[in-house]
């Protein structure tokens, strides 16, 4: 499966700082001074709607997070999926009439067309769950003949007591854990498991339902949990720097998967920095497919919305945080946008130097998206209030802010 094209990051005079961010696992904020090259895993869409503003935030963080990396003269190798086989899918595919294999294709395209639109930038590798089944399989069984997983009725589940670190990225208690699988898509309740958390890593085929050679394991599809693991241990090993997503992803999603590649690799942990966005609501409910109160990144550039406007009202939230869209949110970011190119438009103003090491010690400090938006806006207030003789200063302001933010002026 091929991602997005790349926009250009335009290089700037000095370097970075190191990135400190709010890690769940150790509840905590930690540095991260990554080698030559970063390693990134974010979770992706399941493509049966897409791109709405929560989805856009989400990976508005995890940009960031590699302009800041690039910025320190870093490479990135940066790896999303694409859950495109899941119980969601084939129910709005089977719902709308549509062969399921023409709706994942379909949304997954436009959800390429918004990333290009927000200037995302892409993942190196950009893996499908059906592409990645060949993968998935064996280490099911290993996980099998290790005796850390346990047929049911023909499906295969893990058991999360073979984990001894099993809780390590949530740190929530049982109750907590229960209750959440049930809302996120596990089955607590059904009888036979060992554990009522235990996840399944194989389904087995299921009629009128699609299903793929599992070897030993018979004909099915894979669980949602396994999926990212295979393709983050094949694609980055153990160890990687970020793991990324949402914070409904916390548990059961990384908290799974994290034990699925501990116990399969004997490491611990699977990433150094599980880093969680906050959620984006609508009306004052969570944006959510399952409530379809949703805004669509393409129904506003439909609408003529400068997707520079977008990414602005995304950066005037922290990415932890949970915030509501609303029309003031975007009105205020088309309005800054304006201020802002009207700034750099100017032949020249006032030096720029401070503003670009302003920019990336706000970022470095957890992603303060918010904190670097105000600086660039103390600039622009004063580069408007005053006459400045640095010929050089808008262009760099341009640069620094396309470079770090994202945001084309």
């Amino acid at each position: 499966m091929h991602a997005w094209p790349a926009s250009e990051v335009p290089a700037l005079p000095g370097k970075g700082r190191d990135l400190k961010i709010h890690d769940t696992a150790t509840q905590g904020t930690i540095t991260l001074a990554p080698g030559p090259v970063a390693r990134i895993y974010v979770c992706g869409i399941t493509p049966y709607d897409a791109t709405h503003i929560g989805h856009a935030a989400t990976y508005n963080a995890f940009d960031l997070v590699q302009r800041v990396w690039l910025d320190t003269k870093r490479q990135v190798h940066y790896v999303q999926n694409v859950t495109d086989v899941d119980d969601p899918l084939l129910e709005r595919a089977l719902r709308d009439g549509q062969d399921w294999t023409e709706l994942a294709e379909r949304e997954t395209s436009l959800f390429r067309e918004d990333m290009t639109a927000l200037r995302m930038l892409p993942p190196q590798h950009y893996i499908g769950a059906v592409e990645a089944i060949p993968g998935i399989v064996p280490l099911v069984e290993r996980l099998r003949d290790a005796g850390a997983a346990y047929e049911l009725d023909g499906d295969i589940y893990f058991s999360v007591e073979s984990d001894p670190n099993f809780g390590q990225v949530s740190h929530l208690d049982a109750q907590a854990m229960r209750l959440l699988s049930a809302e996120r898509g596990g089955d607590p309740d059904r009888a036979g498991k060992k554990n009522p958390l235990d996840p399944m890593l194989w389904m087995a085929a299921r009629p009128g339902e699609p299903s793929w050679d599992g070897a030993s394991l018979g004909r099915g599809r894979p669980g949602w949990h396994i999926e990212c693991v295979a393709i983050a241990l094949d694609h980055l090993g153990m160890g990687f720097d970020i793991q990324g997503g949402g914070s409904d992803l916390a548990f059961p999603h990384h908290e799974m998967g994290a034990s699925h590649a501990q116990v399969l690799t004997g490491e611990f942990p699977m990433a150094k920095a599980y880093v969680h966005a906050g959620m984006v609501a609508l009306h004052g409910e969570k944006m959510s497919k399952s409530k379809g109160n949703l805004v669509f990144v393409s129904a506003l550039r439909r609408a003529g919305v400068d997707p520079a406007a977008i990414r602005l009202a995304l950066l005037s939230h922290h990415y932890r945080a949970d915030w509501e869209w609303t029309e003031e949110v975007l009105a205020e970011a088309v309005a800054r946008l304006e201020r802002w190119r009207a700034a750099v438009s100017r032949p020249d103003g006032l030096p720029a130097d401070a503003l670009v090491e302003e920019i990336r010690e706000a970022l470095a400090n957890d992603l303060d998206a918010p904190g670097a938006l105000a600086a660039v806006d103390r600039w622009v207030d004063a580069q408007n209030a005053s006459d400045g003789d640095d010929e050089s200063a808008p262009g760099l302001v341009s640069r620094a802010v396309d470079a770090l933010l994202g945001v084309a002026l």
